[in-house]
């Protein structure tokens, strides 16, 4: 645990850098490559499916909604998004939050069907219907951030429909949205394409709001708030008050990064602000934020333009479910307290169950994460003489052609200003090159931390490895609070191109699971258990069976020893908190208690929960499909 303090003071003393740009010289400047903050490079791909057998344990399924034919070559799956459910559990909201590229991946380069809200009417639970549609612009995709809330101020009382805007395409539209759905049926426009429009401290260059991922509204009385994920921003907790929904107004900004929660001596420095909730415990309202690499915080938010830090988790220096893995992934995704308010559940999300560690010549190791188009096989077999060619960016020097002779030959490019996919096929047309290696850049965020670079160019093997393994590689010294603090010398700004560095002599795999769940002491974010479905912990199911991380949770209303986790394609799971002795959280576990996997497979990425008549609801949008609601039996 550390001191508590004021946001606002940790804020004013921090010296804040830019460093979601890698280089970035002006604010018009595209972020590097998007695999920090990016939702699109956070929910994996679609290969193949695990199978199931249909419900156990706590869990029925009760109804299903329909919303397209993902067998329509124009459409494919993975449309469907997150799930919400108005307050008086009538209708649940979906979004369709198309592709990343605003083209359906069968389309020929046809735009994807319009993105929006799908409207659901729940009334009879065993046969939801679709009643209506709310479009975004085009280029406009909602994912993460869908919810509703009753919001009563002197300017508007109803319900309030809040959702994302994530950009793709030429129109690129960012912010969020607000619509008035007291009447579902014919929802009003409040407030669309809202947010910052700046980046750090200077005005972006373009008309667009800040591109955001999720958002989160609350009636705390006499005003009404929403907090906004920023994608441009270090300072990415974006606070909105909404008590005229028509008008929001930006009132704080924090980057919890200057409170110290990143652990960059674990090489967990990928920090940033992905989700959040805002509960009202006793007399204060406290925002839940996970913040990936950070971990999962407690801010008071009471006063939200002077929200300080309550409580946050540390990740263990060896993982919990692998003792010979370390670091641990990091990955902190979404979160909710039970119902009680005495534990939180937080749910890690990571899509590559291998690390890798590069040898070399010299007796060098370094940490590394294969690409999504490099398969572990891959991954492994790379070798050769590394080769540095600079940035790979168009318009920087050239990348030379491999050597004509020896080999085989490995490329070596710096991560920065422009995308993985940019860097890989301008060494691909260099020709010559087995396989590539991408060196973390320079930031706080960055440095040492290792990812999965989202690539469809499946022509080379390509992994991440640390900025300090680059360093290595070339016999270049290295200093890693001065790359964590983005003043390091950098190098390779003037090392030739072409230069040849170390021998790689193999790339030796470790399997280390998908994603998965933690219990955590709300009072203190003391780790006490961690929950993962048996297949995503079993290599044997590391390829061909779909994503096996968890997702998201969904806390029940009703016990508090229950939530609800969508699994993605380990379907709907149902865990309880057992205690051994219920006065000490240090005896509490969670435990497997019901679940849902269809014999056709699913894709679940939101969760929900409803009560009605006395009798909890779970709703699940599946990203196939659409919407599977179940209940507790």
């Amino acid at each position: 645990m550390r001191p508590r303090r004021s946001l606002a003071i940790a804020l004013a003393i921090s010296i804040l850098t830019t460093v979601l740009f890698a280089g970035a010289a002006t604010a018009a400047d595209p972020i590097d490559d998007g695999v920090s903050t990016s939702p699109s490079h956070q929910h994996g791909t679609n290969e193949g499916h695990l199978l199931g057998t249909g419900a156990w344990g706590k869990i029925d399924l009760v109804g299903v909604a329909e919303l397209y034919d993902a067998t329509d070559p124009d459409l494919g799956p993975g449309l469907i998004a997150d799930v919400g459910v108005d307050p008086d559990g009538d209708y649940a909201y979906l979004a369709n939050w198309g592709f990343p590229d605003c083209a359906g991946p069968e389309s020929g380069g046809k735009k994807s069907p319009d993105a929006g809200i799908y409207v659901v009417d729940i009334a009879d639970l065993t046969n939801p219907t679709l009643v209506n549609f709310i479009p975004t612009a085009q280029d406009t995709r909602p994912g993460e951030g869908v919810q509703v809330a009753n919001i009563t101020t002197k300017f508007f009382s109803g319900d309030i429909l809040a959702f994302n805007h994530e950009a793709c395409g030429k129109n690129y539209k960012g912010g969020f949205a607000l619509w008035d759905v007291s009447n579902p049926l014919k929802p009003k426009r409040l407030a669309v394409g809202v947010g910052d429009r700046t980046i750090n401290g200077s005005r972006r260059q373009v008309a667009d709001a800040n591109e955001t991922h999720s958002v989160f509204i609350w009636d705390a009385g006499d005003r009404a708030y929403l907090v906004a994920q920023d994608e441009y921003e270090t300072s990415d907790v974006d606070i909105f008050d909404i008590t005229n929904p028509r008008r929001p107004k930006l009132i704080a900004e924090y980057d919890l990064n200057a409170l110290g929660i990143s652990q960059p001596e674990l090489g967990l420095t990928d920090s940033f602000l992905h989700d959040m909730t805002v509960k009202q415990i006793g007399d204060r309202w406290i925002m839940l934020l996970s913040y990936w690499d950070g971990g999962y915080v407690q801010l008071d938010v009471t006063d939200p333009a002077n929200a300080f830090l309550v409580a946050e988790s540390d990740f263990a220096v060896v993982d919990p479910l692998f003792p010979s893995i370390t670091p641990p992934e990091g990955n902190a995704h979404q979160a909710e307290f039970t119902a009680d308010n005495r534990f939180v559940i937080g749910t890690d999300e990571d899509f590559d169950p291998y690390r890798f560690e590069i040898n070399t010549d010299d007796g060098d190791t370094a940490r590394a994460k294969a690409a999504t188009q490099t398969t572990a096989d891959e991954a492994a077999a790379i070798e050769g003489q590394t080769v540095f060619v600079g940035r790979g960016c168009n318009g920087d020097t050239a990348v030379p052609s491999a050597p004509a002779d020896g080999g085989p030959y490995v490329a070596v490019v710096e991560r920065g200003l422009c995308t993985f996919e940019e860097k890989v096929a301008n060494i691909e047309a260099a020709g010559g090159y087995s396989a590539v290696i991408i060196f973390n850049r320079q930031g706080s965020d960055a440095c040492n931390a290792v990812l999965s670079p989202f690539l469809t160019n499946d022509a080379l093997p390509v992994i991440l490895t640390t900025r300090e393994a680059g360093f290595d590689f070339f016999d270049l010294s290295f200093d890693l609070d001065a790359c964590l603090a983005g003043t390091g010398i950098n190098p390779f700004q003037t090392l030739d191109i072409g230069t040849q560095g170390d021998l790689i002599t193999g790339v030796d795999p470790a399997f280390d699971g998908w994603g998965y769940v933690h219990l955590f002491d709300a009072a203190t974010m003391t780790d006490l258990d961690q929950y993962a479905i048996p297949e995503a912990m079993d290599p044997a199911f590391a390829e061909g069976f779909g994503d096996l991380s968890v997702h998201e949770v969904a806390v029940d209303p009703l016990d508090p020893s229950l939530a609800y986790l969508s699994y993605y394609a380990g379907g709907l799971r149902a865990v309880q908190i057992q205690c051994g002795n219920p006065a000490d959280t240090s005896t509490c576990e969670l435990v497997e208690v019901g679940g849902y996997l269809d014999p056709e497979g699913n894709n679940f990425w939101g969760v929900e929960t409803l009560v009605r008549d006395g009798v909890t609801y779970i709703l699940a949008s599946d990203r196939d499909s659409g919407l599977w609601i179940f209940v507790d039996p």
